[in-house]
């Protein structure tokens, strides 16, 4: 698919996600001037980063990663020799839950499909998943490591999976966060970013 066709497509998907009525975060996102945070970066990325949810930061950018964590990430890339335009970047869930709490899952559930649809548009070869909950959703939707995996256990830990349009590599990673308050963490996430470097 030529790029500015999966570019409209992303546009016209975040058009639907922005008119979530349904979500029961929809409320919340009107009630603080919120926007939803439906992604950015490059359609044609060969890797794909999905968090579990946008922060307050985020939601009120419209703009995933741009906090203290996002900056961590940035850093991360720089380490791998990659900018942020060369890759593209999401969230399960597309609205800030309040408080930063975790999702719901009732909410996962109802932003799963415009997810499903961003990976089966841009077409990655790695999907690398930041944190515990965007990991769990990503395992499951494409059925591998069966069980209920650690990401203490399967971080940086590469996985085959098929996609519908082929081949595609999942690797589950550290949430940028937890270096920024766990130096020993910090070195575990540049270290699994080395690793991710050899997958494309």
């Amino acid at each position: 698919m030529p790029e500015a066709k999966k570019a409209a497509r992303l546009a016209s998907l975040a058009q639907q996600v922005a008119d979530l009525s349904s979500s029961p975060l929809y409320e919340y996102r009107q009630k603080n001037s919120y926007h939803a945070v439906f992604g950015e970066g490059d359609p044609d990325a060969d890797i794909l980063f999905i968090g579990e949810a946008p922060g307050k930061q985020e939601a009120q950018q419209g703009r995933p990663f741009v906090g203290a964590s996002g900056r961590m990430l940035d850093k991360l890339l720089e380490s791998i020799g990659l900018a942020r335009e060369e890759v593209y970047i999401t969230n399960v869930v597309k609205d800030r839950p309040p408080e930063n709490r975790d999702p719901q899952p009732e909410e996962i559930a109802l932003y799963a499909p415009f997810l499903a649809q961003q990976i089966a548009i841009i077409q990655p070869q790695v999907i690398a998943t930041l944190g515990r909950f965007a990991m769990q959703f990503v395992l499951a939707h494409f059925d591998v490591a069966a069980g209920d995996p650690k990401i203490s256990q399967v971080h940086g830990r590469p996985f085959a999976a098929e996609a519908e349009y082929g081949r595609v590599t999942l690797l589950p990673l550290y949430h940028p966060a937890v270096a920024l308050y766990n130096q020993t963490q910090r070195q575990t996430l540049f270290d699994d970013f080395e690793a991710l470097s050899h997958l494309i």
